[in-house]
């Protein structure tokens, strides 16, 4: 079984220590309850199930019944903090403070890399940026972004995209993409910094409506009234043209400047709500 703090789902962890310990003795889901102090033989089975939730208080119970050390504790309950939280801003700290707990214990967690990756606009630009600029000093590199940053949030930038592989450095100094592009996933935690950048990058967007000059950037938006099959047919093409753009930008090798493009599809109106 993994280390509990490989984990990011605090009711995968239950069903799996469950089953660990099924697989080596006569352990039963109501021994596992009692230790924790619940009166409910079955509870802890449907919170591995996802079908109930634990408390932050209740959370310190059930660790120390799986015998888990004190910071692995503290680790499985900011897990339910994550689980439990309302917003994105709750659920990136408490995922925060379990990225804190376990790298103070030399423990990577996967999706960690990817999370804080799409938390902060700087890491996709420097990806993209660093490689352009060869012997490049992180203060050049700050200049050369359009949003204000210091070579010290630079120097972080890099030293995360090299640690997680993102980037790699030759012996001369100059950076390297170790892939083309970077996809999110299907994880859990990443879409959560990921609606961050979004937010980020929309800001951007409406900065460089009157700061960046007419010719350097482009502007243009329909406003449609859709059923919903054409829904799905167009986030299909928004899809597609995607893949499309991607197959222009990297025809080349050279970088003049770091783009973003932003594709959004919403809605302008709520007729679908009121017909519930």
């Amino acid at each position: 079984m993994k280390d509990v703090l490989e984990y990011t789902n605090y009711h995968q962890y239950i069903a799996d220590y469950y089953a660990e310990k099924k697989a080596k003795s006569a352990f039963s889901w109501q021994t596992l309850t009692r230790a924790a102090g619940f009166s409910s033989p079955v509870f802890l089975k449907y919170v591995s199930e996802g079908r109930s939730n634990l408390s932050e208080e209740t959370a310190y119970q059930v660790a120390s019944a799986m015998g888990l050390a004190e910071y692995e504790q503290e680790y499985f309950a900011e897990m339910v903090k994550y689980d439990q939280a309302k917003t994105d801003d709750e659920k990136k700290a408490a995922f925060n403070r379990m990225l804190a707990i376990a790298d103070v214990h030399k423990v990577r967690i996967i999706e960690g890399d990817s999370f804080r990756y799409f938390d902060s606009w700087k890491n996709p630009v420097l990806r993209e940026l660093a490689p352009s600029m060869p012997g490049a000093k992180p203060l050049a590199l700050a200049r050369a972004c359009r949003p204000k940053v210091t070579a010290a949030e630079v120097s972080e930038s890099l030293n995360f995209l090299l640690k997680a592989n993102l980037l790699q450095k030759d012996k001369d100094g100059k950076y390297q993409q170790t892939e083309t592009g970077v996809s999110t996933g299907p994880m859990e935690v990443t879409p959560v910094a990921v609606r961050g950048m979004h937010r980020q990058m929309g800001e951007f967007a409406l900065d460089a409506i009157e700061g960046v000059p007419q010719n350097e950037r482009h502007f243009s938006g329909l406003t449609l009234g859709i059923a919903r099959d054409a829904y799905d047919e167009i986030v299909q093409e928004i899809a597609e043209f995607r893949k499309r753009i991607i197959a222009i930008a990297t025809r080349s090798n050279t970088t003049d400047e770091v783009y973003r493009l932003n594709v959004q599809f919403f809605p302008m109106t709520k007729k679908s709500v009121d017909k519930d």
